[in-house]
């Protein structure tokens, strides 16, 4: 771009015009390569969001341009536009609530991940784009040097961020840690930042490099990874809307930034001009007044060397207020990433477990088949070049000790899963280890599970048998494409993809079950339903699989439940809680009904010789010795116990000498329990 625009008869408009041939030829390399499967379905385009977002950005930048130049930073059109945007953005808010393919689904933000990548980046890009735009005229308009030469002296910066992305893509690549990457990048774009604050316009260069150079570091460390660590906690079908809403506030905060940090610029620039102006004899001030108007860049190679000097240091200093103004909003985005919680992408067990074989019982793997819909899938899959992946990475944990151990009667899940492979690029001998964890519901391993390799035209590659924790290893032949489609009795049908680049890969399968569960809850004796009851799913090792509230008519329900025992606890107010096993069946939805007993009350006053007695202790024993509750008493000498069991019972109440009280308790409870105390001889 500096060199188009030092060459006279080109200028700069051929910055822009120098892409054309480029683009054209994209076009052309695309339509004869890229053949996608058209899939035909009904779409509803989002219209009125794309108006709303789209309006409300534009006037806030229209805001954020003219502000402090046409019109006062507070003024009516300040507070008409800021107010205008922000009524656009809420009609947008409600417009996206109702759409049903909304462009930016407002559920994304409930992940918590996501809502803080999205602010995060709003002030990475104020950082990005504050670099890449006022270096340009600092190097030009403080330091005297051509478009040429500006682009070169910013290859500090850019050579930080090749640096760092690559380096830090590589490393998140074999480790799955990236939050790290995260609060580093961070620190070194607010560090790089406040030391460019510090600069002059005759400020070594070799110290402005060493600043690019940090802000480049961090920016490349944050930039992409702000997107990854977003994708790698959506489905598959939300990664083009998570991916590109973070990269819109990046877009967006690059240029509130850029209008807001250039006006702040040229408030400062003029200050510091006047202030040097000031010290110099007057015809240089008449001379500056002569050479620009107020609004325009002086031409530094016509002025006066006093005048000269006096504007170089205007905009030098100007400039490093700009950086100076930036770095602050950097520590935002470093403050907002502490509280990102890190899924890894994959764990080092499993790259661990990729690379050690796993011992297949003799003639497990031969005797399982391959249903007929998986084969159609993978056929299609191979067709068109694969699917997205829809494996989870979170899911890559180590399985716990003991589950090696399968009780006797336990079902046996039967589960296959083919990988349908593009041919590699690599050596066959030797191979690349591919392994991971077939996995269930909450991360529940999935044993037995057949695993198979096969070439795109149907010769096998290899095979092996998952352990009890669910691990699994194959060998794929060499670099390339692969799809693992996964399919088992009681669970949804996986298909997801794989990329193996000559290093173990680490990859986990996620299995949906196609079994439900579903129910009543009732009251004991009337048989009344209860509503706003919490029912509570847990597997054999106590983990909570699903959580729901009963409706109307106390019915409740879940979905994709994977087969095998559970428990189902139900609590409500006023009952007793119950819990019962529940063996959730192979295919189709398991009914259940709960009753819940009603709790028992107690209630009444402790009175003194003088009235109701207030903040009197009562408590409540059961036949075995043991203390069922404790209550205070309030200024009308009332107390209470609820959801109690029926039996008998002893109540204390303490304040003055002790007394105690037998109670037998049944299913309607007590409700005038009174007791008198008093000291001895009242």
């Amino acid at each position: 771009g500096g060199v188009i625009t030092d060459t006279d008869w080109l200028g700069w408009r051929w910055c822009f015009y120098v892409g054309v041939p480029f683009a054209i030829i994209a076009l052309i390399v695309l339509q004869k390569t890229l053949h996608l499967p058209v899939v035909k379905r009904e779409v509803k385009v989002d219209w009125g969001g794309a108006f709303f977002i789209s309006a409300a950005v534009s006037l806030l930048l229209v805001w954020v341009t003219f502000a402090g130049d046409k019109y006062d930073w507070i003024s009516w059109q300040t507070f008409a536009m800021v107010g205008g945007s922000i009524a656009l953005g809420l009609l947008f808010v409600l417009v996206e609530s109702k759409a049903a393919e909304p462009i930016i689904p407002l559920r994304l933000f409930r992940n918590r991940t996501i809502a803080l990548s999205s602010i995060a980046s709003l002030f990475v890009g104020v950082a990005m784009f504050t670099g890449t735009v006022f270096f340009s005229q600092y190097f030009q308009l403080a330091r005297d040097k051509s478009p040429t030469m500006s682009g070169v002296m910013t290859i500090p910066m850019i050579a930080g961020l090749f640096v760092s992305s690559t380096v830090s893509g590589q490393v998140i690549t074999k480790t799955g840690k990236w939050k790290a990457w995260l609060l580093c990048g961070g620190v070194l774009v607010t560090a790089g930042l406040g030391l460019l604050g510090t600069i002059r316009y005759d400020t070594e260069y070799w110290h402005i490099a060493i600043f690019m150079a940090l802000l480049g570091l961090g920016i490349g460390m944050m930039m992409q990874n702000l997107v990854l660590c977003t994708q790698n906690q959506v489905a598959p079908s939300d990664l083009g809307s998570a991916s590109s809403t973070v990269t819109f506030f990046r877009s967006l905060g690059g240029a509130i930034g850029v209008s807001a940090l250039g006006a702040v610029m040229a408030n400062r620039i003029t200050h510091y001009a006047q202030d040097g102006l000031a010290t110099l004899d007057p015809k240089y001030a008449a001379a500056a007044a002569g050479s620009s108007s107020g609004s325009s860049i002086p031409d530094m190679d016509s002025l006066p060397g006093p005048l000269r000097t006096v504007m170089e240091s205007a905009y030098g200093h100007g400039i490093a207020d700009v950086f100076l103004i930036a770095a602050p909003l950097a520590l935002i985005a470093f403050l907002v990433t502490i509280f990102i919680k890190e899924v890894p992408l994959r764990t080092s067990g499993g790259l661990e477990q990729a690379a050690s074989p796993v011992e297949a019982g003799p003639g497990r793997g031969d005797d399982v088949a391959v249903p007929a819909s998986v084969t159609t899938s993978a056929s299609r899959l191979a067709e068109t070049g694969g699917v997205e992946r829809t494996a989870r990475n979170e899911t890559a944990t180590e399985a716990g000790p003991g589950t090696d151990d399968a009780e006797p009667g336990a079902t046996q899940q039967s589960t296959v899963v083919t990988a349908v492979a593009t041919e590699g690029t690599g050596p066959v001998n030797g191979g690349t280890p591919v392994g991971g964890y077939v996995r269930g519901s909450e991360s529940a391993p999935v044993p037995r599970a057949a695993v198979t390799l096969i070439s795109l035209a149907g010769r096998q590659l290899g095979r092996s048998v998952s352990r009890a924790d669910g691990s699994y290893a194959v060998d794929a032949p060499g670099s390339g494409s692969y799809v693992l489609i996964a399919s088992a009795d009681g669970f949804q049908p996986q298909a997801s993809t794989i990329v193996v680049n000559g290093e173990p890969v680490a990859y986990d399968i996620l299995l949906s079950g196609t079994s439900g569960l579903s129910g009543l809850v009732r009251a004991a004796g009337s048989g009344d339903p209860v509503q706003d009851a919490m029912v509570i799913v847990t597997d054999v090792r106590g983990d909570v699989l699903a959580s729901a509230t009963t409706g109307e008519q106390g019915e409740f329900s879940f979905v994709e439940m994977v087969p095998g025992s559970v428990t189902i606890a139900v609590n409500a107010l006023g009952h007793r809680p119950a819990a019962l096993p529940v063996e959730v069946g192979g295919a189709g939805v398991t009914r259940v009904e709960v009753e819940l007993s009603p709790g028992a009350r107690v209630q009444g006053v402790v009175r003194a010789p003088h009235g109701p007695l207030g903040d009197a202790r009562v408590t409540l024993i059961d036949t075995a010795g043991n203390v069922v509750d404790t209550a205070r008493t309030g200024a009308d000498g009332a107390y209470a116990f609820t959801d109690l069991d029926s039996g008998e019972y002893t109540v204390i109440a303490t304040s003055y000498p002790p007394v105690a009280t037998a109670l037998s308790v049944g299913v309607r409870g007590v409700d005038d329990h009174d007791i008198e105390l008093a000291h001895p001889g009242e």
